[in-house]
């Protein structure tokens, strides 16, 4: 299956499950493919057949914009290298989960996430620690006891009824068959993992080479807004204002810029799903947009102090 199948496929999947959808983000290089809302889920997905062709500065844009906007990130794959990925498990690529179709479907549609994650020397579970103390005492096992059937330590035993530890597939299969019920808590996709990851580190030094996308971050940190620049993306960067921390997804317009039309849908359209304000600022007066705010550079320039700016809007 190539990447447009699975595009199309995941697009399918999430609009089946009740998720609004962006456009698909594609007029210029992106670290995701759309973006998608349910009630107060959001997630921020990107598309590849191979897991190892997602590079590390897509999927550090792809946590970095989740945890901004308080959502999720999201890869869908099918195989790594040459092999194909395993269904009901979470895969990991540079801190963000990882999964394919099928397991996408079935925590989407069914609502049976995931049980085995997949992580350095092979694949884990989580276990539900209070289940499996509470039937070890009801057989009236010690740890020390149930511990010598399983096959492991006390102090592992230990670690998994605190939930300290994850444990091996086939601990798991074992310490099920002890219990007589499953111990085994489901991944949820939307949540892996825990903690999600990226650098989420508001602009210091303006990385990007554009003189006028600079002067236009220099002018937002004079005027006190929390500044996260995006590299891929179809917007440039993310201000938060400094007294209400509205989220605004700013576009810079160069007059020589290509494809500025398709753009501009695609940064309505996200912002939309993320419930951001669009804005524009332009060195062009051919340039413009309908619906949008649209700032001239001139104009920019004259701006005193936040509040000048937020007039606009």
């Amino acid at each position: 299956m190539d990447r447009a199948e699975i595009l199309d496929n995941a697009e399918s999947l999430f609009e089946k499950a009740g998720f609004y959808l962006s456009q698909r983000c594609c007029a210029r290089p992106s670290c995701f493919d759309f973006v998608a809302r349910k009630e107060k889920q959001l997630a921020f997905v990107k598309v590849h057949p191979n897991i190892g062709n997602v590079y590390e500065k897509d999927a550090r844009g792809l946590a970095t914009l989740a945890k901004l906007f308080s959502g999720s990130s999201l890869i869908i794959c099918e195989k790594a290298r040459n092999k194909p990925l395993e269904d009901d498990t979470v895969y990991s690529r540079y801190n963000v989960g990882a999964v394919t179709l099928i397991t996408l479907k079935d925590s989407l549609l069914k609502g049976s996430g995931p049980l085995i994650e997949a992580g350095p020397g092979g694949y884990y579970v989580r276990l539900d620690g209070e289940a499996i103390r509470k039937k070890r005492l009801e057989k009236g096992l010690s740890i020390g006891k149930m511990a010598d059937i399983i096959g492991i330590s006390r102090r592992t035993l230990y670690g998994y009824e605190q939930g300290m530890a994850k444990a091996s597939v086939s601990t798991a299969y074992k310490l099920e068959w002890v219990l007589g019920e499953p111990v085994v808590k489901p991944i949820d996709i939307f949540q892996y993992p825990e903690q999600i990851g990226g650098f989420l580190a508001a602009a210091k030094r303006i990385i990007s080479e554009s003189r006028f996308l600079q002067f236009v971050i220099r002018k937002l940190l004079q005027f006190n807004f929390i500044v996260f620049q995006t590299k891929r993306a179809p917007f440039d960067f993310v201000a938060k204002t400094p007294e209400t921390e509205t989220n605004l997804l700013w576009a810079v317009a160069c007059e020589k810029e290509r494809n500025f039309e398709g753009r501009t849908e695609e940064i309505v359209s996200v912002s939309k799903i993320v419930e951001a304000q669009p804005i524009f600022v332009t060195d062009s007066e051919k340039v413009s947009a309908d619906n949008v705010p649209f700032i001239h550079k001139k104009d920019f320039e004259k701006f005193k102090c936040p509040e000048d700016l937020m007039a606009k809007l």
